[in-house]
């Protein structure tokens, strides 16, 4: 066997293993492109669930708003009622609620979480103080939980979109670099096939190049198992 023909032997070996790694390359990153596709349509379940309770949570913080107005009205009209009633008596400076009133009543019936306000909101004496908040609504003590969870919640979905598209785009680099793979398939076997040496040799650097390149790309990409 003359040396030519060993080389030629050789060539085709080398290109015969480059279509067999390519080959389960390309299997590969079929793969993890229907891997990654999977965590997107989970992440995207996610935040769909996430800002779903989010609107639940913010509807049910709205409500809650709704009672503590209606119940602090309430308790300014009973106090404003108690107060005409008693002209002589003239403005306190300090609000403390009487038993068998109705303000009193209604001051022991507010909700706990609207309570602390209401409590800081007194201490500026808005009764005789100018420059008091207009309302226990102004106050910083004023806070709801399910208003918090609502925000927790719209940022959890917020990240879980974040995932779904990061994870969108991995499996767009897998199928692109299953692309490449293709196409060293194809030069290789065109290769293999080329009599010429010219268009042997070009179509043999094309193979190796390109499959130098996708297999550097895909040792970069993240695994999903």
């Amino acid at each position: 066997m003359s040396e030519s023909e060993r080389r030629a032997d050789r060539v085709d070996l080398l290109l015969t293993v480059v279509i067999a790694l390519a080959a389960v390359a390309t299997t590969w990153a079929g793969f993890q492109s229907t891997k990654w596709s999977g965590v997107q349509a989970n992440s995207y379940a996610q935040a769909g669930a996430a800002r779903t309770e989010s609107s639940r949570m913010t509807t049910e913080a709205s409500e809650l708003r709704i009672i503590d107005v209606s119940a602090f009205v309430g308790w300014l009209d009973a106090l404003d009622s108690e107060l005409r009633a008693d002209p002589a008596g003239g403005l306190p400076e300090a609000y403390r609620p009487q038993p068998g009133t109705i303000s009193g009543f209604m001051f022991t019936r507010f909700r706990d979480e609207f309570r602390p306000a209401v409590d800081a909101w007194l201490a500026t004496r808005p009764l005789v103080n100018p420059d008091a908040p207009p309302t226990p609504f102004a106050m910083p003590e004023y806070r709801l939980a399910a208003d918090e969870e609502a925000a927790r919640l719209a940022q959890r979905s917020e990240e879980y979109a974040a995932q779904a598209r990061d994870a969108n785009q991995r499996a767009d680099n897998y199928v692109l670099t299953a692309v490449v793979f293709a196409l060293v398939l194809f030069f290789a076997a065109m290769g293999q096939r080329a009599t010429r040496k010219i268009p042997r040799r070009l179509l043999i650097a094309l193979t190796l190049v390109a499959f130098a390149v996708a297999v550097v790309t895909l040792a970069t990409y993240p695994v999903e198992l």
